[in-house]
């Protein structure tokens, strides 16, 4: 099967039949190039979107992903981002393995037939140009033979005619036997160029044109061999991301399937657990009998009296439980007192794994330091050994003023742990989403009552009476009662700035009433005169219990350290 031999008169066709290939050549590239744009496009709007819903760093948004759920789909959005990475790949791939290689051949192709189709045409030329020699040699022989006839005529003519003279005889014989001679002369060179004609003709449709033939045949059969590889490469660069794409699809199902809704109900728990007991229950008060009638702190619910409200002596020392306290919306103080034990813990152990970890860089730092000054002093024209004292000297002074914060939070954290249940020891996670709140009615729930050993509460029978003024709606504003005793006095350790609601401030070295104290949960409840009582860190006072000292209006005394 040869197009030399098989299609030797069909130069046009296969001219209009090899461009058309390269057309198609042409119009693949195009198909692949689009999609490499498609998968690049792709791939930016999926990396887009990974990026659209991960979380902002340093935001409150960002601690919700500690949850396994969460993280789960964390984990989501990062394969994404991988996945993407893999229609990068794709894209890359098919342009250089494909675009570009089929781009450059494409180039090759239309060189390569060019130049065959023009020695076809060279070829074609010259046999048309033989041809024509022959034909022209062929009409020559035709005319000399012609006239060769004519002059045989006219001296056949002359020779019989008796009035013609001899000399003009002689001179038409003399002209029929040039013609003759002409014709014989037209006849050989008309066979000449028939025979050259012939061997030339035969060596164009039985060699040129084979050969030139089999050269395009040949040209157009790579052509279609390139094109189905080129196809073969678009199904093999697929098939390649196929199995990291794969594995993407795996770590994606892994997360879902590390999603543990038990986890998550406790992790809940540690981050939001106060480590406060609820309220106790609410003591039965009869007022059908002419006694002092006591209202308990803890009791939510209040029923409007006579219409009337008590005086108010103190703006910050509303009985409020923990749940309805407003959050802090300032900076809070350092030894996070104003935070509930379980959350105070946690913010203390975390700033103690902080400060920690800023020792070891620190030291790390220094011990690199120390390193390089022994190479100086070993080679001195490597530097200065000198020269690192001072770096040495600071970060010296910043290790032991790390270590001094260290010390000062681990003694509040032992502080707090040693107040805390024995359930509440165990390492928790730390919890980032706490709203800060004041304990200001944390012991309200709890005012007229003593401790008991078992934690439980019993009314203590006062001689004062407290009276309770309802509100007419159930919000952040609960009822005023009566100035509670004094059950001792105190001196205030440091100074306590009372930004929450529900405490007092004091100043360091100040002395205060105690009308209340700590019950386990770090606060003590005070009073400076009879308009300003509220909520201390425990921590922040030196307490003296005088269990006989019941006057609210008895003078203050200064007590000597």
């Amino acid at each position: 099967m040869s197009w030399g031999t098989e299609l030797w008169d069909q130069f046009d066709n296969l001219e209009k039949h090899t461009q058309s290939g390269i057309d198609v050549l042409e119009k693949y590239i195009k198909f692949v190039k689009e999609r490499t744009e498609i998968e690049l496009s792709y791939a930016k709007q999926l990396r887009n979107l990974s990026k659209k819903y991960q979380p902002k760093k340093n935001s409150k948004e960002e601690e919700e992903y500690r949850y396994t759920s969460t993280r789960a789909f964390l984990a989501t959005l990062n394969e994404m981002n991988d996945y993407a990475g893999q229609h990068e790949v794709i894209s890359e791939n098919m342009t250089s393995l494909i675009t570009a290689e089929l781009t450059r051949y494409v180039q090759e192709l239309k060189q390569e037939r060019k130049s065959h189709f023009h020695d076809g045409r060279k070829a074609q030329q010259h046999i048309e140009t033989c041809w024509k020699q022959l034909e022209a040699s062929k009409r020559r022989f035709e005319r000399d033979c012609k006239e060769a006839d004519r002059a045989q005529q006219y001296f056949e003519k002359m020779d019989a005619d008796i009035n013609v003279t001899k000399a003009d005889v002689e001179k038409a014989r003399q002209q029929a036997q040039l013609r003759h001679q002409m014709a014989e002369d037209s006849k050989a060179e008309y066979s000449s160029t028939l025979q050259k004609f012939n061997s030339e003709q035969h060596e164009h449709y039985y060699t040129h044109i084979p050969n030139i033939f089999q050269k395009i045949q040949e040209m157009e059969e790579r052509r279609i061999v390139r094109i189905g590889e080129s196809m073969k490469t678009f199904a093999e660069v697929d098939r390649q991301v196929i199995p990291i794409i794969g594995k993407c699809l795996d770590e994606i199902t892994k997360a879902a399937e590390s999603v543990d809704h038990k986890n998550d109900s406790q992790m809940v728990i540690e981050a939001f657990k106060s480590g406060f007991e609820p309220p106790g229950d609410v003591d039965f008060e009869d007022f059908t009998q002419p006694m002092k009638r006591t209202v308990s702190e803890s009791s939510l619910s209040n029923s409007r009296g006579d219409g009337k409200s008590e005086p108010k002596f103190g703006s910050k020392s509303k009985g409020k439980l923990w749940p309805f306290i407003k959050k802090n919306k300032g900076a809070g103080p350092e030894d996070f007192s104003n935070l509930p034990p379980e959350q105070r813990r946690k913010k203390l152990q975390q700033k103690v794994d902080e400060l920690n970890r800023d020792i070891q860089k620190e030291m790390d730092s220094r011990d690199a330091l120390t390193k390089m000054k022994d190479v100086y002093i070993k080679n001195p024209q490597m530097g200065d050994a000198a020269s690192v004292d001072l770096r040495l000297a600071e970060l010296g002074q910043n290790i032991d003023k790390l270590r001094l914060e260290v010390q000062k939070f681990e003694g509040w954290l032992a502080e707090v742990e040693g107040r805390l249940p024995a359930r509440l020891e165990q390492p928790r996670r730390q919890s980032g989403v706490y709203e800060a709140q004041n304990a200001s009615g944390v012991n309200s729930c709890a005012q007229d009552r003593e401790s008991s050993p078992d934690g439980s509460y019993t009314e203590e029978q006062s001689q004062e009476t407290e009276m309770k003024v309802p509100a007419t709606d159930f919000d952040d504003e609960f009822d005023d009662e009566e100035p509670l005793p004094t059950i001792g006095t105190c001196k205030a350790l440091y100074t306590f700035e009372g930004q929450n609601e529900g405490t007092i401030s004091v100043a360091e070295g100040e002395m205060l009433y105690v009308i209340e104290e700590d019950k386990g949960d770090g606060w003590t409840r005070i009073r400076r005169n009879e308009d300003e009582e509220g909520y201390v860190p425990t921590s922040y006072v030196e307490v003296y219990l005088d269990k006989n000292a019941k006057d609210v209006h008895k003078p203050l005394q200064k007590i000597s350290e």
